[in-house]
């Protein structure tokens, strides 16, 4: 029973800092994104891919969570892009009040989109908001097409599923049409985009829609990707 009081009261806090991340982000202008995932379905990759691709169109700002070591926050630093690293030593999942420590080191006025790297983990980021505008799945062909029914929450959370790897589907086991099926049994309403952040295919897809969403909101006089 104490253990469910202390869970609530984490929360409570976590939800009270992530609407204030929200309302300073909104005040701002800033369009952002919590992309989350399994570890090694592709999250740096897709974020090298789309900032090489719209980085020039729509100034980008990221945060790089991750459990041990800063190399993923070097990777995207590689494309001339503000970057906040937080490291968690160990803890499974972002918080709010890590973000909000993050974002005061951001110059939130020369940003229009952030992108949140969330720690590679579908349990514990799906309960634990930050304050973005929406949460966004990554799933990679390598790891089967089961996993929206095996983190249901997850999946019902996010507004948008990508799928990763999609170059490797002739050598995988993961029936693409299933996972497609399985995702939307969850939640009818996601988005879903398939992707290959090797090949390349499916990323100007991913990214026209992504700063049409943006634009939508914020930006303006925003050219799309052909």
């Amino acid at each position: 029973m104490s253990v469910i009081t202390v869970e609530r009261k984490i929360l409570a806090k976590n939800d009270e800092i992530a609407e204030q991340n929200r309302e300073l982000l909104k005040q701002n202008d800033v369009f952002t994104i919590n992309l989350v995932s399994s570890p090694g379905s592709g999250k740096t990759s897709l974020l090298e891919k789309t900032i090489s691709l719209i980085g020039s169109k729509v100034n980008i700002s990221v945060i790089e969570g991750d459990v041990q070591t800063s190399l993923d926050a070097e990777r995207v630093a590689n494309y001339n892009v503000p970057v906040v690293s937080i490291v968690t030593n160990g803890a499974c999942h972002l918080e709010a009040k890590l973000v909000q420590d993050a974002i005061n080191n951001l110059d939130l006025a020369k940003t229009e989109l952030l992108f949140i790297e969330n720690v590679g983990n579908l349990v514990c980021p799906a309960g634990f908001d930050l304050g973005e505008e929406m949460k966004i799945v990554v799933v990679s062909t390598t790891e089967g097409d089961d996993k929206p029914l095996k983190y249901p929450k997850m999946f019902r959370n996010s507004d948008v599923m990508i799928i990763n790897k999609i170059d490797l589907i002739p050598y995988v086991n993961c029936d693409i049409s299933k996972l497609k099926d399985n995702a939307l049994l969850i939640n009818p309403g996601l988005k879903i985009f398939e992707v290959s952040c090797t090949s390349g295919e499916g990323i100007k897809e991913w990214c026209n829609w992504l700063i049409e969403n943006v634009k939508g909101k914020y930006i303006h006089q925003t050219q799309l990707v052909y």
